[in-house]
């Protein structure tokens, strides 16, 4: 089974934001960071569970486990139903996991995430350098 562990974080609420994706296959891992811009913190947790889900099903993973320290977006997934604009962001994602063969979604604390919330911060911080060398252009 493959081990996905995601995070999204935003400097701000709105603010510069990213995803991380850390994924244990069976020994081999993948770290992805993904600069998303300026959102919320839930919206970059959504996005995170999208990058990730994306990732899966372009490798053909079917059997995967994923684990996240948001309790907003394990419940979302558990009861499949999220309020206001993260609704179709959800939507997007239990497609994307409706093509997978098994999927899991476990919550973990916050210290047991640390690789995925290492790689959303180091995307944040991309993402604010891409931003201050475009005002330096």
């Amino acid at each position: 089974m493959i081990e996905v562990y995601i995070d999204g974080a935003s400097a701000g609420n709105p603010g510069p934001s990213g995803a991380g994706v850390f994924i244990n296959n069976n020994g081999v891992v993948e770290r992805h960071s993904f600069p998303l811009g300026n959102m919320e913190n839930h919206e970059a947790e959504y996005h995170a569970l999208i990058k990730a889900l994306e990732i899966c099903v372009a490798n053909k993973y079917q059997v995967v486990s994923f684990r996240t320290d948001s309790q907003a977006i394990n419940q979302a997934i558990e009861k499949r139903f999220a309020k206001n604009k993260y609704a179709l962001l959800l939507e997007r994602a239990l497609k994307l996991s409706d093509e997978l063969d098994l999927f899991f979604m476990k919550w973990i604390p916050n210290i047991e995430n640390k690789s995925a919330d290492e790689l959303a911060r180091r995307a944040i911080r991309l993402n604010t350098a891409e931003e201050n060398h475009e005002q330096d252009s």
